[in-house]
């Protein structure tokens, strides 16, 4: 199954969505959503690469060399913060307020040092600006991958589509699997996510699971913002960006990107 829905709130403690070593349909990653109330502690110590990117609330970080303190109020304003830790390092999360943070868990037997990337840390940029009509205006936000986290199986990133408008386009697709995390602003906003042929409803906390090399472009419903957490997990034999060979966007789509393209009603 690629569409996950979330039909209910996500409740207090680890809400797992999708576990890497599921029968059909793995991602080789955990996903999930932390819920913590105010005062409350997490901590965890397993043998796998993780990152924790912050949601929303203000929590501090520990973990070796580390002690942060994270604070977010809007997914669609501010750009994240993202703990990122290898193999069986201690990681401790106390919550000052209500909060709600992302986990990613991948098997990865490399070391790296524990980072903590600040907001300041993301890359974010304005795709799609001048071509399409603007209807492929997107912000495009990459915390970390090959560039900055080389030792790294996973690559951590988000997107904010404007109402009624496109990203993930032109159609690409690559080989490496990947998770998409949707929400909207307002909450009752919906976008459509295809993969491959098939097409998905998408709304307020669903996750759509990307695999088998198939193309993944999204749209968001005029009036609503969609928001969504990407995570790719490199292949041992193909990392993503490598090279620059990854992603692949589809040929015949291509045109769309030029800037002289002539796209109905225009001359």
């Amino acid at each position: 199954m690629y569409h996950l829905q979330q039909k209910k709130p996500f409740i207090q403690g680890y809400n797992a969505i999708t576990e890497d070593a599921e029968s059909t349909g793995g991602t080789m990653m955990d996903f999930g959503i932390l819920v913590l109330a105010a005062g409350e502690r997490y901590e965890c110590q397993v043998l796998k690469e993780r990152a924790f990117l912050v949601m929303n609330g203000r929590m501090v970080f520990t973990s070796e060399g580390i002690t942060k303190q994270a604070e977010r109020h809007s997914l669609f304003d501010e750009n994240p913060e993202v703990l990122h830790v290898p193999s069986g390092v201690p990681v401790s999360i106390l919550a000052e307020t209500a909060a709600e943070i992302a986990v990613f868990r991948t098997t990865n037997e490399k070391t790296f040092i524990p980072t903590f990337y600040e907001k300041a840390d993301t890359r974010d940029e304005y795709r799609g600006v001048g071509t399409m009509g603007e209807t492929s205006t997107r912000v495009v936000r990459t915390t970390f991958d090959d560039q900055n986290a080389p030792d790294a199986d996973l690559v951590i990133g988000e997107v904010i589509t404007f109402p009624g408008k496109w990203s993930s386009y032109p159609p690409h697709h690559h080989p490496q699997p990947e998770i998409y995390h949707y929400r909207f602003l307002p909450e009752q906003g919906f976008g459509f996510a295809m993969v491959g042929e098939e097409v998905f409803k998408v709304k307020h906390g669903d996750t759509v699971k990307i695999l088998d090399d198939k193309s993944h472009p999204q749209a968001a419903a005029p009036g609503y913002a969609m928001y969504y957490i990407w995570t790719i997990r490199h292949l041992d034999d193909c990392r993503y960006g490598e090279h620059s060979a990854t992603p692949i966007f589809e040929p015949e789509h291509l045109w769309v990107t030029q800037k002289d393209a002539v796209i109905w009603p225009g001359k």
